[in-house]
């Protein structure tokens, strides 16, 4: 299951470069960059763990967008590049360093002005050196696995400081977890400052554009977005991975082809839960009570044919409450020409990971 969570990503990696003429481009920019920042305690029984403040050093590699199609202009240009970070949590001993992988994309909050506002969206995988083992790391409760999940989001200001160098100060916020897949999991969150400098390679002048491709732009101002997705996690440790089913059916409202908000109504079938509702009333359930049932909002930033949708939603049934009333989720979407939809989510409960979701589905425009 580890190695079709892997697939799913290099998959979406490899539609989001193809989808921006990035082997096309003739310049490069090099930035390296230092975060400093402390662990964000969402739990209280992690703060054994919080020895220091968190450094993590980043070597970026992108491209400016060429312009040739749509989604570029209704974003003010944006870079796409790839990350390799090394984030120093100053617990050698417990949570030693995560090693990550992630590529990104940065997308300017305004128009071409001499500083701008920059925000990055970043989704990789992180190895940790250091994760739970019940003889020789049993205090370590925040991550149980090596192989991890890494999410980042930045917002910085670009400052020119000649043609070829700017440098872009700003803040972000960083997430390390395997999604329950492996237990104990409540996984790892970095806030930081940021300092990069970032370095223009520039190459030979590229050909004027003939045409901008608007394919990517969506059909009408409503659709309606139906698809089912599985997921697995663990109880215990060392226990059998436990499976979910979730379907979904969400209307949404695109405001511009760039966003879009929505709400809808999620079913999930989750084994974990089921064992919860047995060692509740002592029975195995049946009918409508094998399932729980949300009530969402929705909204998803557009960048082309990849969406990044974020969900904020409300158990509005469910006979126990094992992980509380409010789910959430985050993800990545690629949205085909023929309305097919991959996707591959990121289910919590109170900024606690439950499980990966992966999913295929249709859209249809109404």
């Amino acid at each position: 299951m580890r190695r079709l969570h892997l697939i799913f990503q290099i998959l979406f990696y490899a539609i989001s470069f193809s989808q921006n003429g990035i082997t096309c481009h003739p310049d490069w920019q090099i930035k390296p960059s230092v975060n400093q920042g402390f662990i964000l305690e969402h739990r209280s029984t992690i703060g054994h763990l919080v020895k220091g403040y968190p450094t993590i050093y980043e070597l970026n590699v992108s491209k400016p967008t060429l312009g040739n199609k749509l989604w570029h202009h209704e974003n003010n240009m944006p870079d796409v590049g790839m990350s390799f970070s090394v984030l120093d949590f100053k617990n050698p001993d417990q949570l030693g360093y995560a090693f990550s992988v992630a590529p990104y994309a940065e997308i300017p909050l305004n128009k071409d002005k001499r500083s701008r506002m920059i925000l990055r969206l970043c989704w990789g995988v992180s190895y940790l050196d250091k994760c739970f083992d019940v003889k020789k790391n049993p205090k370590n409760i925040a991550i149980g696995s090596h192989i991890n999940s890494f999410v980042q989001f930045k917002w910085f200001w670009q400052i020119p400081l000649s043609e070829k160098i700017r440098f872009e100060p700003g803040f972000s916020f960083s997430h390390a977890s395997n999604a329950r897949a492996k237990v104990p999991n409540l996984g790892l969150n970095v806030v930081g400052l940021n300092a990069a400098f970032n370095f223009l390679i520039p190459g030979k002048a590229c050909s004027p554009l003939s045409s901008i491709d608007s394919s990517a732009k969506v059909r009408s101002k409503n659709e309606l977005l139906t698809y089912a997705s599985f997921g697995y996690n663990q109880r215990e440790v060392a226990t059998e991975p436990l499976y979910n089913l979730h379907v979904t059916a969400t209307y949404h409202r695109n405001v511009r082809n760039t966003h879009k908000w929505g709400i809808g109504t999620d079913i999930f079938i989750d084994q974990n839960y089921l064992i919860d509702y047995k060692q509740e009333f002592k029975k195995s359930a049946s009918g409508i009570d094998n399932t729980r049932i949300a009530i969402k909002f929705c909204y998803s930033y557009n960048l082309g044919r990849i969406s990044f949708p974020i969900d904020i939603g409300y158990y509005v049934f469910q006979k126990v409450k094992p992980d509380g009333p409010v789910v959430s989720r985050i993800g990545v979407r690629y949205y085909s020409k023929c309305g097919v939809i991959a996707a591959i989510g990121l289910r919590t409960h109170f900024a606690v990971a439950y499980d990966f979701e992966y999913g295929l589905g249709y859209r249809f425009f109404l």
